[in-house]
């Protein structure tokens, strides 16, 4: 992972991460069916990171630009309430997402890849990109993760601001007593 200055403290004051999906939660791919109907792989470990998140209590939200069951479907799964599909304007989701939860820039991460995301990107506390983002994206980063969208980015950035939170270790006791809690949501 690439960190540059400031991000270990700028994620202590993180309470909300939003994503965007293609390139972010999945690989970027949209893979369509002989009928037309669309396909998006989703990497488990990051749905799981997504679940220990909001244990430890951090917000977490969807931003994209494109419409699709499957982004709905997979946000219900994960418990992800504030879904906003369709934007291409990405601002005035963030916006609204933003008064409707009452957090300033500062307590806000996101995480993008291409260059739809950058406004965005310039006005939160956190931006962080994955490792096959836009070179744009990665420069205006102050996370960049070492996986690529879709395999393994978001859970190593949402690990990165739960540990500088320190709330990682917490999380991890649920795994390791030896009445471990099971079923998390992946």
């Amino acid at each position: 992972m690439e960190q540059k200055s400031g991000a270990l403290e700028r994620a202590q004051a993180v309470k909300l991460i939003i994503f965007d999906v293609d390139g972010v939660l999945t690989d970027g791919g949209i893979y369509i069916g002989e009928s037309g109907e669309l396909y998006k792989p989703f990497f488990c470990r990051d749905g799981l990171g997504i679940t220990l998140a909001h244990k430890a209590g951090l917000k977490t939200a969807i931003i994209t630009g494109r419409r699709s069951a499957q982004v709905a479907f997979r946000a219900g799964e994960l418990h992800i309430s504030e879904v906003f599909q369709g934007s291409l304007d990405k601002r005035a989701a963030y916006r609204t997402l933003k008064e409707k939860l009452e957090l300033c820039d500062e307590e806000i991460g996101y995480i993008g890849d291409d260059l739809i995301d950058l406004p965005i990107m310039s006005q939160v506390g956190l931006p962080m990109a994955v490792a096959d983002a836009v070179p744009e994206v990665r420069q205006q980063a102050l996370l960049t993760s070492g996986f690529a969208g879709g395999h393994g980015a978001v859970r190593e950035l949402l690990e990165f601001v739960l540990k500088a939170q320190g709330k990682w270790q917490v999380l991890l006791q649920d795994f390791t007593a030896p009445d471990a809690a099971r079923g998390l949501a992946q």
